[in-house]
């Protein structure tokens, strides 16, 4: 019954870390395309990349829009 849960458990969390994947990745493409300058789509991108998290709830409060 053990390797059950751990089996459900693994999928689930490969699951969460591929929708985090995306999300991620959505954030980046979003940066890439907006009107911001070249520096600030850089700083973004790499925030994002190196603090997915943190850089990620940031940029959706104060990243560039459009």
């Amino acid at each position: 019954m053990d390797s059950l849960f751990s089996s459900v458990g693994n999928v689930f969390g490969g699951l969460l870390s591929l929708i985090w994947l995306i999300i991620v990745v959505w954030a980046i493409v979003k940066v890439a395309k907006s009107g911001a300058s070249t520096l600030a789509k850089i700083i973004w991108i790499i925030a994002l990349i190196i603090f997915p998290l943190i850089g990620l709830i940031v940029w959706l409060l104060f990243g560039p829009k459009g």
